[in-house]
Parts: C-alpha cells; structure tokens; sequence
C-alpha cells in the first residue's frame, strides 16, 4: 500500500496523537501542516491551517494522526474529513475500524475521485512464504516484549546508515511505520498463514550492499503476540537481528504472570528461530529505553548489559546507534 505525500495530519480533539508524532519526528519533511480541533492538548509546532490552505500547501493526504477509543470516530470529525475530500486529498487511517465504511466519506471520495486507505486492512493478498534465499542484507529488530522500540530502533539505524553513505531502506510493517515509509503492509492484519510471504514480499531481492531494515512486532516471549513475530522472523530471513529491551519493565504487557525474560535467553530464542531460513543469522547488538533514568543509572545499565551478553549495548537517543552500525558494516 502506497501513500502519497505530504501530509496533513489530523490531531482530533484529545491529549494523545502518537501516530501523527511519530511521523513528525522522523520524516518531518513529508508534513506539511496540522489539523487539531477545540480540546486538542497536541501541538506538533506545525502550521494550523484549513483543509483547503492545506491542499493549497501541496498536502496529498490526511492522515489520521490519532487513534480513539475503540477505533471508533467521533461523529464531530465526520465534516472536517469530509472537507479534506472535497479539497482534494485522500485520506489514510491505522485503525482497526475502516474509515471506507463510512458511508459519507465514502460517498465523498467517490465523488471527489479520492481514495480513503485503511491501511490496516491490505489491498493485496500474499503468497504463502516459501523461505528461498533472497539476495541483499536484512536487519530485523525483535524484542523481549512489545512497545520496546523496535521502529525507533530501526529508524534510527537507518538515519545513522544513510549518515555514512550507505544504502539502506527503512521496511514498515505497523500502520506508524507504514505512515512515515509510505508504504508497506500491516502484518498484525495479515492472515497468519502468509505473515511470512508478508514480510518475503517486503525485503524483496536487492543488491548485495543494500540493507533492508524490517521493523519488528510483538515478541517470541508474549504469549499474545508471538505468532507474528516468529513469521516475521521466518519471512524476513534476516542476516542481523538486534535486541531491544525495556530495562524497567518486570513482566509482558498485560500479562503479570509473564516475567521479561533474560536477555541472553530471549537473543537465543530469536537466533533458533531465524536459522530456519538463514542459517548464518547473528546477533548485532541490544537497544535500551533508558528515557526514565538519570544518565548515570542509563551508563551503569547499558554497561551491565553490555557485559552480560557480550554484544555492544545502546540508547539510540542518549548514545545513538554507531555502534550496531559499526558491526553491520562488516557483514
């Protein structure tokens, strides 16, 4: 699914847009303005502007910068999508509800010639994966649970790559990460047969310097996840794969009786997993959240990890990543 930019991105009316930041933060070139109704407490520092001085501002696509309750849109939003129709863009959601559905905006863009992209919900069907070596480099980033930072992970990766003059290309497959690639699939929406065709068909064969950096989901270790993180692992045939850990979290998401497991442990689980289809896949590197600590106890946490696994250990905001990258330039 491909999504044209740039964008205008819609902020709603509440106190949390993380799709709409996300983007911002990492390909701020592509956003062009936002859109934020009475009540709304985010401010990206973009220009306020209508629908219409957004089209005339070159906008290609609304996005729906924010996730509601339920996935459900508030009836009050209906006339300003509306309006980003009639004013010539298209509009693109990650929610779990298709906003095509709706009658009246679907009605719209037919009428306007628009296109409403449910991203979470792929236009095309894939083939079941069948594990052929592909040629190229892969990086997949797993984790020891979710939301540890396996798209920041990989797009900073990516930005220290592209800083050295390497050939590397950021490959999305959560609605955040599809929204600042432009394109990619949702595996999480994928039906579980074919999650690893999914992720085959997004690395597709390259030149042989050329990384395609694969954003992660879920983790082998939730038991609520784990399914499509072991079809990314299989489809992605990842030649490096790199750990990202929240060293404050005690157990899984949601799930108290589900300890985090060690470290060492979770970087074996992944490597026996991935040798299905690479036989030559190692381990590059751990990355860390260390947001919550003060730098000395971040210092003292990314050494004790470091020392634990025998692998470089990083905060990509406080230290970066040149040191992953270091290691993936001798592969």
């Amino acid at each position: 699914m491909n999504i044209k930019k740039p964008y205008l991105l819609f902020l709603g009316d509440g106190e949390f847009a993380k799709t709409a930041q996300g983007i911002c933060h990492w390909r701020p070139q592509d956003c062009v303005a936002q859109f934020r109704l009475e009540g709304c407490q985010v401010d990206l520092g973009l220009p306020e502007v209508s629908m219409k001085e957004a089209a005339e501002r070159g906008a290609k696509t609304l996005v729906i910068g924010v996730a509601p309750h339920g996935g459900l849109l508030k009836d009050s939003w209906l006339p300003h999508l509306k309006a980003a129709l009639e004013a010539g863009m298209d509009i693109a959601a990650g929610l779990h509800t298709k906003v095509a559905d709706i009658d009246v905006l679907q009605t719209a863009a037919n009428n306007y010639g628009r296109q409403i992209l449910d991203i979470r919900h792929p236009r095309k069907s894939f083939e079941v994966g069948d594990g052929k070596k592909r040629s190229g480099k892969r990086l997949l980033a797993v984790g020891t649970d979710c939301n540890v930072g396996k798209m920041f992970t990989t797009l900073a990766i990516e930005k220290e790559m592209h800083q050295r003059g390497m050939d590397a290309t950021f490959r999305a497959t959560g609605q955040t990460g599809i929204f600042i690639a432009g394109k990619g699939a949702a595996v999480d929406a994928v039906i579980s047969d074919f999650i690893s065709g999914a992720a085959e068909s997004l690395s597709p064969d390259n030149h042989d310097n050329h990384w395609d950096l694969i954003e992660g989901q879920g983790s082998l270790h939730n038991p609520s996840y784990a399914g499509v993180s072991l079809g990314l692992l299989h489809g992605s045939q990842p030649d490096a794969i790199v750990l990202c850990h929240d060293p404050l979290r005690k157990h899984v998401v949601d799930l108290e009786h589900y300890p985090i497991p060690g470290l060492q442990d979770a970087i074996d689980t992944a490597l026996k997993a991935a040798k299905l289809t690479n036989s030559n896949v190692q381990c590059v590197g751990v990355c860390v959240n260390t947001s919550k600590m003060t730098a000395i106890e971040a210092e003292a946490v990314i050494a004790k990890i470091s020392q634990e696994v025998d692998l470089p250990c990083v905060d990509p905001v406080r230290t970066g990543v040149g040191v992953i990258v270091d290691k993936l330039a001798t592969l």
